[in-house]
């Protein structure tokens, strides 16, 4: 099923998301990579995480002036932030946009706050920033360009593809299942 999206994404919406249904996002999505993870767990996020959607992406930005611009936005692979993810999820976040799944840790965090894991495309960097309109900010920009926290307005951000949801069903696990029998 194709779904359309807009931010903030509510507990009722993501509740709903089933593994295989097909996503497009509008509104704000913040990337965010395991430096920035680490960071917001130790010392608090430096955004309104509640509801939120946290893409695992390092993006390629150029400065002119005092605006940044978007070149290039692609997934980067989740399980970097397996030791994390289970506690943004649990500090609110709504969705969260990567690639190559996450563990089984981050799976009961899905089922526990009724969210859902989205995979992006890899190598779909030149599409998918065509969906973004601007850059609004960047947090902890100390960290570096891809490590920091960007702030991205987007239309229709996606194709995204459900792979873990909130009843525990894990994309991933069933093809394994299928190719080993």
């Amino acid at each position: 099923m194709n779904v359309k999206l807009e931010t903030p994404i509510s507990s009722e919406e993501t509740a709903n998301l089933r593994i295989g249904d097909i996503v497009y996002i509008s509104g704000t999505i913040y990337t965010a990579r395991d430096s920035a993870h680490k960071r917001m767990v130790e010392k608090g996020s430096p955004i309104d995480i509640k509801d939120s959607i946290i893409f695992h992406a390092g993006p390629i930005i150029k400065k002119t002036d005092d605006k940044y611009d978007m070149i290039a936005v692609g997934p980067t692979t989740s399980t970097r932030m397996n030791p994390y993810e289970h506690k943004i999820l649990d500090m609110g976040a709504g969705l969260i946009v990567g690639k190559g799944g996450m563990d089984e840790e981050t799976s009961k965090a899905l089922v526990r706050n009724k969210k859902a894991y989205l995979s992006a495309v890899g190598g779909c960097a030149a599409l998918y920033v065509k969906s973004v309109v601007k850059v609004n900010s960047v947090h902890w920009l100390d960290l570096g360009v891809p490590e920091a926290v960007w702030e991205l307005e987007v239309k229709e951000f996606g194709p995204l593809i459900v792979t873990m949801d909130s009843t525990g069903g894990n994309l991933y696990d069933e093809v394994k299942k299928r190719v080993s029998n």
